[in-house]
């Protein structure tokens, strides 16, 4: 019988998420992350990413890009996680066992799909992206085949807001013209390495001999990434825990020898075990490197921090304190970074976030200039939710000299009245994230 795998994706997750629950930013650019010195973009809605903007960027450099209309919001991980459980709670309805990747993405290989039929396989997918869309309000995109790296790339392809089948028995020709860099577990170490042998697409991998491909990329990873190329995936669907590591490692093509090189290394490596952390929305504590000598002997070495962080710079650097001078430890072949005792964060002030400057002074306008004592430095930011006695639940739009504006809204109210109080309002008080999704 014809296997079905189906992979589902949430659209722009975090920024989606932001748009739903707070509808005066629907169809506006819409940046989730930190404002500081350090901050990363964390979600960009398709909005924002028509101006060049991606998730990961610094934020430094997303905010030029950003036009004037685009909004920049802290973080809320505990409302992105009840939407995914809103979500995966209507998927698993028709699909038992899901194996999740991260808050937003997902497979499953759902029963109901064994031995069917490329047009019921649509209209099942078609059927639930409807359900997912009017039961929590968010957009999922979701590709199906005949195995889990098909499935993938079928959601990546159907993004935005689509869907996308591949028939039986098109696997290898659907592949063929995609690039290398679209397969699972082909980083820029293996790119590069095909690269210099000719091979770009998938269709190229797939045409390799096994003993070339074994040759270039190492013996089970390049037999198994060859074979992924010619669309066979016989992996199994299942479910998984909780995350409890994010992880990124290299082998390199000639061993490293300084510890200045090494340093240069691991801090590129912890970009990316550092965005595996970010996309899974948690925080670590512990974090990991891995060292591999020439003669492959392997050392391991941890730190565990006194308070979870998201923060690229301390885990970066505390990765650094870790590492081994090549002059002592030998020539490496291979260093890992990994980030673990994951948790949610109890606050959603992430990433380097900073609270906006407010004015020192203010002059007044009388004859004679007096310099009156400045208002306290605000103690609300651009995002924060909050409740007032009167208008009931909100989102500061903006705060300073004194004041603070919110925007009164939920998912379920539509775009709301903005209004300004003193920023010490006694009626105005800070809010559950969890409010605006009731």
């Amino acid at each position: 019988m014809a296997r079905w795998v189906i992979h589902l994706d949430l659209d722009a997750f975090y920024a989606s998420a932001e748009q739903l629950t707070r509808p005066t930013l629907a169809g506006r650019p819409v940046l989730v992350g930190g404002t500081g010195p350090r901050g990363v973009v964390a979600g960009a809605s398709y909005e924002s990413r028509a101006f060049g903007i991606r998730s990961a960027m610094p934020m430094s450099q997303a905010r030029r890009l950003l036009p004037a209309n685009g909004v920049i919001v802290p973080p809320r991980f505990r409302v992105y996680e009840r939407l995914s459980q809103e979500v995966f709670t209507v998927v698993a309805e028709v699909a038992p066992v899901l194996e999740k990747i991260s808050l937003d993405e997902a497979f499953a290989e759902p029963p109901s799909l064994a031995g069917a039929s490329l047009e019921d396989v649509t209209a099942f997918c078609a059927s639930l992206r409807a359900r997912i869309r009017a039961e929590t309000g968010l957009v999922a995109s979701i590709g199906a085949g005949n195995g889990k790296q098909i499935a993938k790339i079928a959601s990546d392809e159907a993004k935005p807001d689509g869907l996308l089948v591949v028939p039986q028995g098109t696997e290898r020709e659907f592949l063929a013209p995609l690039p290398v860099r679209a397969l699972w577990g082909i980083g820029p170490v293996a790119e590069g390495k095909l690269r210099f042998i000719g091979v770009q697409t998938l269709g190229q991998l797939a045409a390799l001999s096994e003993k070339d491909a074994v040759a270039t990329l190492g013996g089970v990873v390049g037999r198994d990434l060859r074979r992924l190329a010619t669309g066979f995936d016989d992996r199994p669907v299942t479910g998984r825990g909780e995350t409890k590591q994010v992880s990124a490692e290299t082998t390199f093509d000639t061993d490293i020898i300084d510890l200045a090189s090494l340093r240069a290394e691991v801090r590129r490596i912890a970009v990316g075990a550092h965005q595996r952390l970010v996309k899974a929305g948690r925080v670590a504590r512990t974090v990991v490197v891995k060292l591999r000598h020439t003669d492959m002997h392997t050392v391991t070495r941890s730190e565990t921090m006194s308070a979870p962080t998201d923060d690229l710079a301390a885990l970066s650097a505390t990765a650094e304190r870790l590492l081994l001078d090549p002059a002592e430890f030998g020539g490496i072949r291979l260093a890992g970074v990994a980030f673990s005792g994951l948790s949610v964060p109890h606050q959603d002030a992430l990433f380097s976030l900073a609270v906006p400057e407010t004015p020192s002074t203010v002059v007044s306008a009388a004859p004679v200039a007096v310099a009156a004592a400045a208002p306290a430095p605000s103690t609300w930011r651009q995002g924060d939710d909050v409740v007032h006695e009167e208008f009931g639940t909100g989102w500061v739009q903006g705060a300073g000299h004194g004041r603070v504006t919110v925007r009164f809204e939920s998912r379920s109210t539509g775009p709301g009245a903005a209004r300004t109080f003193p920023q010490d309002d006694p009626a105005l008080r800070r809010g559950d994230p969890g409010d605006c999704l009731r």
